[in-house]
Formats: structure tokens, C-alpha cells, sequence
């Protein structure tokens, strides 16, 4: 019998997912639990499994094709012998059934089978998590692969190649919030997506194309076109001073997570500097026996974290997101980490960072860090985040502008640690010295915020000394 396997759902903010790699191919032998394919989310990249056993029939879904969760991306033939919706001969005669008499044979569901799931792009919440559970479609139960007809999977097929007829309510909620911001009817807008269905991509796109149909529209009479500047087209193949690196899912999916932010999001930038000098001679103190003893390093991340975290309870607009029509403050602190993995940057959270001490924020980095450029890390690693902190200063840099992590209020660097001459009470003196850099979301907080924000973290780090407690 020929089942059909779904795209499993993943989360309720997951909508949809793209084929990165197919692992098995069509007349290949699959196991139960064999991984069949591979799928980037704007979450993780995971291997999803058979959920039965079987010959491989068909991809329905391509390698780079991005469908919505719950839709049909392959065909296995589990060797039953009944082919789905065309019942056997013997059966012609006998009373068709009432439908609700029907008890087609379940399809196993996939989404408690994922595995090697990992963090794909900067991530955290996506978008507002309560608007999110409120715009996203009502989940449903999987469809009983025995209970499909063949009609049913050659319509799917004929769909997903000519794209006439869009899905209806198969919108995401960043298509649905993006179309609302800009009071559009997404029946006007071209779908590419996977039978027609309308994009995030596609609203960009035709946002970038509307200006000109509007002014158009508003000129009672003809003007003369000023003719725009010509475009160049890109050449067949390149040139020889020229190497292109084809986009990784991964790559595509950060690049997306980018666009959507410095898009969404009015991006303000501020500073300080930050006199650490005391902080240095107690991670100093501490740092030998730190690792001798608990057998992880002890950066000046965890300082910084323990710091950020008290900051965000007195300054509870930097621990939220825009909400449309208000600002939602989030009660727990959940601080994400930038992490670079091979495979991207990635950004998994330390739940309620506030709670934890020194100590315990650094096994947490240590951890999370392991786990990510592993790629062990787990779907729910990489979910629920408030506000994110990047240590820049280990790769050198002293000064940043951050790309705030969709839909978070703000981001913050941390700069290299560096001796400087300052002047202390008229003299100059040799101090240990770090920047910090914040990008926030101008909707939510002006300068008066964020400046006081910077001032709690900045007065935080420069009171830690040899009496700060560790644990």
C-alpha cells in the first residue's frame, strides 16, 4: 500500500520547512526510523525518519523547495499489496460504507521521530509567541495514508507543478502580520511557494514593486517616465576573477531571519565603555582553580550575562517585543547567546539567566556552546528567547552594530577586553577596559531607555570585585 509521508510538525511556531537534502532516493529500501530527509526551519535543521517501512516511490517535495508543515513530501510503498484509494476487485460488490464507518489504518505520525536536530540562523522567538499561537492555522490530525485517494495524490502533484490555485488559510503568521502592517490583500500578490501559496518573500518583493504601481495609479495624466537606471544582468557563468558559492538552506534561511529584522524592525545604536579593571583581577583570582575544580573556562561571558540579566529587571521594556498594538513584556529573562557554528550562527537560550549565578551561567555557555557547534542541540535549546547578548570581543572586534534577533527588543555585544589610558581624577592611569554596543528597537524604547539600560549593566560590571561572589 502506498502512504504518504508528511512534513511532521515541529512546534507551534514552525509553519514551514525546506527540503535540504534527500537521504534516500526513489526505488531505495527504507526501514522504520531510517532518516529519510534532511529539513531546514528557521529553527533546526533535522533528519526526519520513515515512519514506516517500504520502497521509496516519489519526492513529491524537491531539494529546496520550502513547504508548509503537515503537507505531503514523498510516497512509500509498504508492501501490503492494496494500493491507497483503489480497493481490491473482491471488494466491488460488497456495500460501500458509510464514511463515518470508515477505520482506514493510521499513518504513524513523524513528529515524535525527528532526530539530530540542529539550530539553524539566529533564533528565538519567532515573532510575537502569543500573536503567534493566535495567527497560526488550527493544528490538525494527520491525514490516514490508506484513506487517501490516488485522485487526491495526482492532484497534489499536478498542483505543485502548474501552481494555479493557491491553498487557502495556509498563510503564515509573518505573512499574515507583514500584510497587515502594509494593508495589503495577499490575493493580489503572486504566490511561489508550494501550490501557489504566498510567501514571505513574495510580500517583500511585491512591497519593493508596489511604489511605482502606485504612483501610477495616482497620476490623472500622462507624464513623461524617467527612465530608471538599467539594470545589470548577472552573467551565465562567472567570470574568471569570480568564484559563486551556491546558498546553503542554512545560509538562505539567516539571510531571510536578516532581512526580516533590519526590514521589521527600526534599528537605534548606542555605546559605552566600561572600566572592568576589578572584574579582570577577579577573574584572575579565580580562573586556575575555576577550571581545576568545574572543568569549564571562566570567560568574562558569564560576568556579562549575571550583569545583563539584573539590568533587565529594572528595565523591563528591553526584555519585550512589539506587539502591533502594545509592548509585551516578558517575565522571564531568557538570555540567547550568539553562537558561530559550522554550519551558521546560531543563538541558544539560557532560561531564566536571572536565577542563576556566575557559576552556573558559565556551565551553561560551556554546554550550550558544546552542543552547538556539535549540533546537538534541541529544538526547544533554541526557542523562547527575550533578549540575546554576542560576545563579539572574542573574535577581536571593539566596536559593533548588532541585528537585533527578530522580534527581541534588543541586542548586545560585548567588545575586547583591552589595557587603555584613561583619566582617572586628573591623571592618567592604565585601565582594563571593554565597549559595550546595543541595538534596540526604536518602537519600544527612545534613548532615555536604552541609555538607562546601558548605565545598569555598565554600573553592574564596574562594581563586581574581589568580593563577588562566584556561586
Amino acid at each position: 500500500m502506498a502512504q504518504l509521508i508528511e512534513l511532521p510538525h515541529v512546534g507551534e511556531s514552525v509553519v514551514e520547512g525546506t527540503i535540504g537534502k534527500w537521504l534516500k532516493q526513489p526505488g531505495d529500501r527504507v526501514e522504520r526510523y531510517d532518516p529519510l530527509v534532511e529539513v531546514v526551519t528557521d529553527k533546526v535543521t533535522m533528519e526526519v525518519p520513515s515512519p514506516v517501512a517500504g520502497e521509496l516511490l516519489r519526492i513529491i517535495a524537491q531539494e529546496g523547495e520550502t513547504v508548509p508543515m503537515g503537507a505531503p513530501i514523498a510516497e512509500v510503498d509498504d508492501g501490503s499489496g492494496t494500493s491507497t484509494g483503489e480497493p481490491p476487485a473482491t471488494q466491488a460488490t460488497a456495500p460501500t460504507p458509510a464514511p463515518a464507518q470508515a477505520s482506514p489504518t493510521p499513518s504513524t505520525p513523524t513528529s515524535y521521530l525527528i532526530m539530530d536536530a540542529r539550530p539553524v540562523g539566529p533564533t528565538g522567538g519567532s515573532a510575537v509567541e502569543a500573536q503567534s499561537q493566535e495567527d497560526a492555522p488550527a493544528p490538525t490530525e494527520p491525514t490516514p495514508a490508506a484513506a487517501v485517494p490516488q485522485a487526491v495524490i495526482r492532484a497534489v502533484d499536478q498542483d505543485r507543478e502548474t501552481s494555479v490555485e493557491r491553498v487557502p488559510n495556509r498563510l503564515s503568521p509573518a505573512v499574515r502580520r507583514l500584510a497587515a502592517e502594509h494593508n495589503l490583500d495577499v490575493d493580489r500578490i503572486a504566490g511561489t511557494g508550494m501550490g501557489g501559496r504566498v510567501t514571505r518573500n513574495d510580500v517583500l518583493r511585491y512591497l519593493e514593486q508596489r511604489p511605482a504601481a502606485i504612483a501610477t495609479a495616482a497620476t490623472p495624466a500622462p507624464v513623461t517616465p524617467v527612465p530608471a537606471p538599467a539594470l545589470v544582468a548577472q552573467p551565465a557563468t562567472p567570470s574568471a576573477d569570480e568564484e559563486r558559492v551556491p546558498l546553503t538552506p542554512v545560509r538562505r534561511m539567516i539571510a531571510d531571519a536578516m532581512v526580516r529584522s533590519v526590514t521589521q524592525i527600526p534599528h537605534a545604536w548606542s555605546m559605552v565603555e566600561v572600566d572592568i579593571t576589578e572584574l579582570v583581577g577577579l577573574r584572575d583570582r579565580y580562573r586556575a582553580r575555576y577550571r581545576a575544580r568545574e572543568g569549564v573556562n571562566l570567560t568574562y561571558l558569564p560576568f556579562a550575562l549575571k550583569a545583563v540579566a539584573s539590568a533587565l529587571k529594572d528595565n523591563p521594556t528591553m526584555n519585550a517585543s512589539w506587539g502591533d498594538d502594545c509592548i509585551i513584556l516578558k517575565r522571564r529573562i531568557n538570555l540567547g547567546i550568539a553562537v558561530a557554528a559550522p554550519t551558521g550562527l546560531v543563538v541558544p537560550v539560557i532560561r531564566d539567566a536571572d536565577r542563576l549565578s556566575i557559576s552556573g551561567l558559565a556551565h551553561a555557555v560551556a554546554d550550550l556552546s558544546d552542543r552547538a557547534r556539535g549540533g546537538t542541540l534541541r529544538l526547544e535549546d533554541v526557542q523562547g528567547g527575550t533578549f540575546t547578548v554576542n560576545n563579539t570581543g572574542a573574535l577581536g572586534s571593539v566596536l559593533g552594530g548588532p541585528i537585533i534577533n527578530h522580534p527581541q527588543a534588543g541586542i548586545l555585544t560585548t567588545e575586547a577586553v583591552q589595557q587603555r589610558p584613561v583619566v582617572i581624577n586628573d591623571a592618567i592611569a592604565i585601565r582594563w577596559m571593554m565597549n559595550l554596543c546595543l541595538s534596540f528597537d526604536h518602537r519600544i524604547n527612545d534613548g532615555a531607555e536604552s541609555g538607562a539600560f546601558m548605565q545598569s549593566v555598565k554600573s553592574r560590571l564596574e562594581a563586581m570585585d574581589g568580593d563577588t561572589p562566584i556561586y
